[in-house]
């Protein structure tokens, strides 16, 4: 009787395994397939917006090392601001910890590189790419948007935007390639598969709110 149970349990992780595998490849598949040419490395191909939506992260990594993550992202929202190609920038962000305020962050590196302040909205309550994209249409009005981050988290942002009816390009931030990037990108594959979770169970944003009007 045991025997007959180990193997139908095994067998039952063998079909898990597969259908999980299956999972990641297709859902990887369809959301660099749907951002294909509406993803942006040249501030002179992509077209104009008013608002670049600079998605958030963390200065530091826990152990107080600078996050290239972050800088690459200022680095790619000041490229788009100084060429023209948005108006305003909107950073979406957690800031559920004490120490750790995302837009904040965000917004004192852009003002030293010259943004100007009245240029810049923030969004505390980004948690994760969902609520920034749902509370850029809900709570900013916006229905046309530059995504602001590296390549992967564009193509899954751009993806999303779409299922809530934005128009939504993006302008991809430098990679980071070290150690700790081949860990973000090993994340990226179950980020996408969740983004489909998201969409099926109707996954709603912790918070909206009152309207901000960007202007």
């Amino acid at each position: 009787m045991k025997k007959k149970w180990f193997k139908i349990i095994k067998k039952n992780i063998r079909y898990f395994f597969i259908l999980s595998l299956l999972a990641i490849v297709i859902a990887n598949l369809v959301v660099i397939n749907n951002a294909k040419e509406k993803i942006f490395s040249s501030t002179k191909l992509i077209p104009k917006n008013e608002v670049g939506l600079l998605l958030g992260t963390s200065k530091t990594l826990i152990n107080g090392q600078q996050n290239f993550y972050f800088t690459y992202r200022v680095n790619a929202a000041v490229e788009l601001f100084k060429a023209g190609k948005i108006k305003f920038i909107l950073i979406s962000g957690d800031n559920r910890t004490k120490n750790n305020n995302e837009p904040k962050d965000f917004k004192d590196e852009l003002l030293k590189r010259g943004i100007p302040e009245n240029k810049i909205y923030l969004d505390y309550a980004g948690f994760r790419t969902l609520d920034s994209v749902v509370r850029l249409k809900e709570i900013f009005g916006q229905n046309s948007v530059t995504m602001i981050s590296q390549e992967f988290h564009n193509e899954r942002a751009i993806y999303l935007a779409e299922h809530f009816g934005i128009n939504a390009i993006g302008y991809n931030a430098k990679d980071v390639t070290n150690s700790f990037g081949f860990k973000t990108q090993v994340r990226e594959y179950f980020a996408r598969v969740k983004v489909f979770v998201d969409i099926i169970f109707n996954v709603e944003p912790k918070f909206l709110g009152k309207k901000i009007e960007i202007k």
